[in-house]
């Protein structure tokens, strides 16, 4: 029996091309943050720095931040058709004191017309999403979510027009808290996910304020547009709080945070080469 040459247990497989192929035959590359991902001990110090000093400037600017809201909300029921009133919600302790502006809006249920009218749209654009081109059909699924939440609140109202237990003040409300909320953990959440990779002190830091900053300015108008759409109706409320309430200002973060990513990385010292 002759002996097993050594050089055969040296020889590395070979790689099965198949496993980086996409279903169109193209390569598929590595992802260029996994290939520059290098977690050093400055880019956790970095990491902390950043997640503090913004915690800092957010806590401390807030009150800031609420008083503009307010202003905002105070010209918005000067200068629109909104039937609402401007109050506020206290939050925080004896130490901390916040006062988070929101709108209140008498809760109108759905009439005869309204939702029969919102049905017929409903059921129209249901109808129309199978007569999209295939190439649609990211925007076809999201639409028929969409119609689905809508639909669920037609057949509710349909059946318990009288027991919605939710009203457009504490809606509203809890829309200006959350978003305020959300806004607070944006450095905890760039320090697990932006801070880590190798950009550069200054990119992170400006990604952080403009993400912060958009969200902030974005708020008061994510209010006012609901609060238009609530006066009419609650019928609405489901779709607003599902789709366009916390999930939107999620969505922005996504976005802003995929724009960050695609930034060029700094280069690699030398001797890391």
């Amino acid at each position: 029996m002759r002996a097993p040459n050594p050089q055969t247990f040296n020889r590395s497989r070979p790689t099965d091309p198949v496993r980086f192929r996409g279903h169109r035959g193209g390569v598929i590359a590595m992802h260029r943050a996994l290939t520059h991902f290098r977690l050093g001990p400055m880019n956790v110090l970095t990491s902390v720095s950043l997640f503090l000093f913004f915690s800092w400037v957010w806590v401390a600017f807030l009150p800031w931040v609420c008083r503009l809201w307010s202003s905002a909300f105070a010209f918005a029921l000067q200068n629109l058709p909104l039937d609402a009133r401007l109050d506020t919600a206290e939050h925080g302790t004896h130490l901390f004191h916040l006062e988070i502006p929101y709108l209140r809006v008498e809760p109108v249920l759905p009439t005869l017309t309204t939702w029969s009218l919102t049905c017929a749209v409903t059921l129209l654009l249901f109808a129309a999403s199978f007569f999209l081109p295939k190439r649609l059909v990211p925007l076809v699924y999201l639409l028929r979510a969409v119609l689905l939440v809508q639909a669920s609140a037609l057949i509710f109202f349909a059946l318990f027009p009288t027991r919605f237990p939710h009203t457009p003040d504490g809606y509203l409300e809890a829309l200006v808290t959350s978003g305020a909320g959300l806004i607070s953990v944006v450095p905890l959440l760039f320090g697990f996910t932006y801070y880590i990779f190798d950009f550069g002190l200054l990119r992170k830091a400006l990604l952080t304020a403009l993400t912060m900053t958009h969200l902030s300015l974005f708020l008061p108008f994510q209010v006012l547009l609901q609060a238009l759409v609530l006066q009419k109706t609650v019928l609405f409320m489901p779709l607003l709080y599902i789709v366009f309430g916390m999930p939107l200002d999620v969505m922005l973060i996504i976005a802003v945070y995929s724009w960050g990513m695609t930034w060029s990385f700094r280069p690699a010292p030398l001797a890391n080469r």
